[in-house]
């Protein structure tokens, strides 16, 4: 087979550079503010690099040093992965349960999104982050009302497993963009299956593990997937409940805190470049086993159900 070569005619040509001058603006903010920043942090993951001196090539020097010579990466590992596996699956549930309330038929019901979608809009600022400190210090409301029932004070900083519940809780309280989602889901499934169900004697239950479970399957593992990329990135919370110290004794430590730890308090920038590179490595594994897994459990019609 043979292809001719089409000669570009005037109005073709102006046509096709109209619509590379529209692209172009992306095109070069991709350039210069991700792939080649991207480039740049890939060759510094290989060397040694503190901003005052040139680079240093060194191999693979600092990726084996995270996992065989620096105790506090792990420990950071480890608590992100807490705070991934407990945040991730409580604020989702959290979310569905809220959506399901706010689909009910209500006159206030603008009023109620709004509200409950507002902690979403504010929840990551720095502003709310202090907020949850002072919600959880020693004469906060939160050891006001244990003490009113005769419990505490909690010593909420001075606990690491307290100080990583406040986090999880924080995470767990922005639900907004995750309930939206899960609304938009639910107000796409039809109302006569429900009614159905329920000429056949289906309870609250069945109708939600056979009809709404199954539908919204998909938006589950959207939410899933977002959900548990954001929390592997999430610093804000952490940085300003612990004062930039990951305390106590490191037991808010996340990922990103400690990379922003190497990289702009110890100027290790070699040393963060390359836990940067496995924290996308991480994330993708985690992103290409929900991918893998959901063909068991997510519902798609145009495959008959499976």
């Amino acid at each position: 087979m043979t292809f001719k070569k089409k000669k570009l005619t005037g109005r073709k040509l102006r046509s096709n550079l109209t619509g590379y001058a529209f692209i172009s603006p992306f095109v070069i903010g991709f350039l210069c503010f991700t792939l080649i920043p991207m480039l740049i942090s890939l060759y510094l993951s290989f060397t040694k690099y503190n901003l005052f001196a040139p680079p240093k090539w060194i191999g693979f020097d600092n990726y084996s040093k995270m996992f065989s010579n620096d105790p506090k990466y792990l420990h950071s590992l480890r608590v992100t992965l807490l705070y991934v596996f407990i945040g991730v699956p409580l604020r989702l549930t959290f979310a569905l349960f809220v959506a399901m309330i706010l689909n009910t038929k209500s006159r206030l019901i603008g009023a109620y999104r709004t509200t409950y979608y507002l902690p979403s809009i504010i929840g990551g600022s720095v502003a709310v982050s202090i907020m949850w400190r002072n919600i959880f210090s020693d004469t906060g409301i939160i050891n006001g009302m244990l003490g009113f029932f005769g419990v505490g004070p909690v010593s909420w900083f001075g606990n690491p497993s307290a100080a990583l519940f406040m986090l999880i809780t924080l995470s767990v309280w922005q639900f907004g963009s995750s309930m939206l989602i899960f609304l938009a889901g639910l107000k796409n499934i039809p109302g006569e299956m429900y009614e159905a169900a329920s000429v056949d004697g289906a309870g609250f239950f069945r109708k939600f593990f056979k009809i709404t479970m199954p539908l919204l399957s998909s938006v589950i593992l959207f939410n899933l997937v977002m959900q548990t990329i954001s929390a592997f990135m999430t610093f804000v919370p952490a940085y300003i409940i612990s004062k930039g110290e990951g305390g106590p004794m490191d037991g808010t430590m996340l990922y990103s805190l400690y990379l922003f730890r190497q990289a702009f308090m110890f100027n290790n920038m070699g040393y963060a470049s390359a836990m940067a590179w496995v924290m996308l490595l991480l994330v993708g594994i985690m992103t290409g086993i929900l991918f893998k897994t959901s063909k068991s459990w997510v519902f798609y019609e145009s495959e008959g159900g499976k």
